[in-house]
């Protein structure tokens, strides 16, 4: 099948295409402006769990090599190459956060996390930490990856995390967060963090 406005490019061009993309280190994509191709029937799951029409993808060399070519452009999540872009869905964030490395106290404190496709990132003011609201009450932690892509945080790396936090004035108010990289991340009123938890 060849790549056409209306016609998705085949699983297996779109897989060529990210191959020889990465052949000298992670792939530029953020310079790439190839056309765009239309919807792919791929989606990310809420779990992290990539799907190909349907199926999951169960090779995890070719997960790492999508998500190597995955971007968040303002109206959509797509995987690009040099020479195409095809848009996929994606139910929560594009990576969850599998592991976590802790060294330190305080705003001194390096903490770093693995995604489920072995991506390392460290947490500071470029790549923080966000909590957001559950719709069912409860908060959700991401951490930014890479341009614009989170990773959302594991429920039981999310309790070492408020194991971690402490009650700082945030701009007057009483708030709850963990500190690291140099940054303080507030979860939330710190009067309200044990109903959030």
């Amino acid at each position: 099948m060849t790549a056409s406005a209306s016609t998705p490019p085949a699983l297996d061009a779109l897989t060529a295409g990210a191959r020889e993309a990465g052949k000298k280190g992670p792939p530029p994509v953020h310079l790439w402006n190839p056309p765009y191709c239309g919807e792919i029937d791929m989606r990310i799951a809420a779990d992290g769990t990539w799907f190909y029409m349907g199926t999951p993808i169960g090779r995890p060399a070719l997960v790492k090599l999508f998500a190597s070519v995955l971007r968040r452009d303002p109206e959509r999540f797509v995987l690009v190459t040099p020479v195409e872009m095809v848009g996929i869905a994606v139910e929560d964030a594009p990576f969850m956060a599998v592991e976590m490395q802790v060294e330190g106290e305080g705003e001194a404190r390096r903490m770093a996390f693995r995604t489920n496709v072995d991506d390392w990132v460290t947490v500071d003011a470029a790549h923080p930490l966000r909590f957001a609201r559950e719709p069912a009450g409860g908060l959700r932690p991401y951490v930014l990856v890479r341009g614009g892509l989170e990773a959302r945080v594991t429920r039981a790396l999310f309790y070492d995390l408020v194991a971690l936090g402490e009650e700082r004035d945030v701009n007057g108010a009483a708030k709850f967060g963990v500190a690291a990289g140099g940054c303080f991340f507030p979860m939330a009123d710190a009067a309200e963090i044990e109903g959030l938890v």
